[in-house]
């Protein structure tokens, strides 16, 4: 069968939540792995297996992870799904630990944000792949959909979270995984040093409702974080001319995401 074009690819995701575009960055492997590794030490932090360990801004660290926004096959997908316009929204990198229950990374009403997750460890149902539920990220998924109940599938169903029906989405490394941050997701059987990090997405913000949820992004997951500014300097003074149309519209909400953050917290 012919590979789907990126007219059936983006159907298929606004339908069902999720992508996964296989061996996409296998050839820049070697260099993901070097520049994951290195970051931790960089920071002065060790993963020692008793719980996940974690770095926001984590691409932003080191070159060579910074350029995976310009990379052709990435921003290929990500113009196909969000426009070419696309704003970046931060990262985070992780020594995972242990499983993850059913979430939603965001509930933002304009369904707007999106994830890409590159396991660096071949990953399979039973070793900590990531789990999603397709669909559940639409206005009828939230509705039906709710992560508490997921959560309380022992008293609900009589089985465990992990034994609810959810397509596993096994894969190897320089796989690249794309999904809605609406979208139901979860992990089990991990072990103790999972390695996977993460680049957020998202359009760019037109309507009323979408700044709405631009300024709160900034809030809970910027702010939020103890961060002080939506990107590190690395990330604004180095990289193509191209890469600048990602980096200009969150930083112009900043203040309102601030204002924002410190009238919900108190002043914090």
């Amino acid at each position: 069968m012919d590979q789907p074009s990126p007219a059936q690819q983006r159907a298929f995701f606004e339908t069902f939540g999720f992508l996964k575009l296989p061996g996409l960055v296998k050839p820049e492997l070697d260099r993901i792995l070097a520049e994951f590794e290195a970051v931790f030490p960089q920071l002065g932090l060790k993963h020692d297996g008793t719980k996940r360990t974690m770095i926001v801004q984590f691409v932003e660290h080191r070159p060579g992870l910074r350029a995976l926004l310009d990379h052709p096959g990435i921003h290929a997908a990500l113009a196909n799904l969000l426009g070419p316009d696309f704003n970046y929204m931060g990262s985070d990198g992780n020594y995972y630990t242990g499983e993850t229950t059913w979430h939603r990374d965001t509930t933002f009403p304009s369904n707007s944000y999106i994830k890409l997750a590159f396991y660096l460890d071949p990953v399979t149902r039973d070793t900590g792949c990531l789990r999603v539920i397709p669909g559940s990220h639409t206005d009828a998924g939230m509705k039906q959909w709710v992560d508490n109940t997921l959560r309380d599938a022992d008293n609900q169903w009589g089985r465990h979270q992990r034994d609810l029906p959810a397509v596993a989405l096994e894969s190897e490394p320089g796989d690249v995984l794309v999904f809605n941050h609406r979208l139901l997701h979860a992990s089990f059987g991990g072990g103790k040093a999972r390695r996977m990090f993460t680049m957020n997405l998202g359009r760019r913000a037109r309507t009323t409702q979408e700044i709405d949820d631009l300024i709160g992004y900034g809030d809970s997951h910027f702010y939020g974080f103890g961060l002080r500014a939506p990107y590190l300097p690395a990330m604004l003074e180095g990289g193509p001319a191209s890469r600048r149309v990602h980096l200009t519209q969150l930083p112009q909400f900043w203040d309102a995401s601030v204002a924002r953050h410190r009238a919900r917290t108190g002043g914090a």
